[in-house]
């Protein structure tokens, strides 16, 4: 971010799309660059070190899941991603969130949601920039530890890599064990905004988060679901209560 104007990198091969999502964004007075390809927004990214990356699945190749895997492995490791795409279906939304996407919208969207959501992410970019965790250094419970110094999950000791969206998932939860949190609490207090009905993106990010810290993924311990609730933090690792079950 260069002074107080978060730059914005906005990635699709629609020209309309573009140029809409720019004098909505640049309404906000953020600076927003574009790129129609994925060789060009890999290049950019590498250049510009944007604020957050709004990226189209749909581009020619490099596809926006590739553009994404790059990013994440080395030009732009944490900047938030928010994916776009006229395919709403359940694969994409899980392949875009499994390679390292923070959140998902489907064409056509919003504009005024599509700002909601970029205010949302960078809000959640700043806090973690400027250490505001610090005050609470960590949480600890048998086998598990998240420590807010350096934003690390260990399990039994070994340092596991979370995304920011599944550590901050975590965080919130394991600060209140035991307590079940609804499906649009969670995602509320996670990506600073509502989900308009659609908790897709919390319920991959749930799975991702297990397939990294639970002992065995399918049957989960430390990350619970209570049906027709939410989820829960267990702080012992659960113990497979009849009203507990995986998603």
């Amino acid at each position: 971010m260069k002074g107080t104007t978060a730059e914005i990198l906005v990635v699709d091969d629609e020209r309309e799309i573009t140029d809409l999502i720019t004098l909505y964004l640049e309404r906000e007075g953020f600076a927003v660059y574009a790129a129609d390809n994925g060789e060009d927004a890999v290049r950019m990214a590498r250049s510009l070190q944007p604020d957050l990356v709004i990226l189209d699945v749909l581009l020619g190749k490099p596809d926006g899941i590739e553009v994404c895997r790059m990013l994440r492995s080395g030009a732009c490791p944490d900047v938030p991603i928010l994916f776009l795409s006229a395919k709403g279906d359940d694969c994409d939304v899980v392949t875009g969130l499994s390679e390292g996407g923070d959140d998902y919208m489907t064409k056509p969207f919003s504009p005024s949601q599509l700002v909601a959501r970029v205010h949302a992410h960078l809000r959640r970019s700043r806090v973690y920039g400027k250490g505001r965790h610090v005050q609470q250094p960590a949480i600890s419970y048998p086998g598990l530890t998240i420590d807010f110094r350096c934003l690390e999950v260990r399990r039994n000791g070994v340092p596991i890599l979370l995304s920011a969206k599944e550590f901050e998932l975590l965080a919130v939860m394991a600060r209140e064990p035991n307590r079940v949190f609804p499906l649009e609490e969670l995602y509320r207090r996670v990506w600073q905004t509502d989900s308009m009905g659609d908790t897709r993106t919390l319920m991959v990010h749930v799975s991702n988060l297990r397939k990294k810290i639970e002992e065995d993924p399918s049957r989960p311990t430390w990350i619970q679901t209570v049906r027709g609730f939410g989820y829960r933090f267990s702080p012992d690792g659960g113990g497979g209560r009849a009203e507990v079950a995986s998603i």
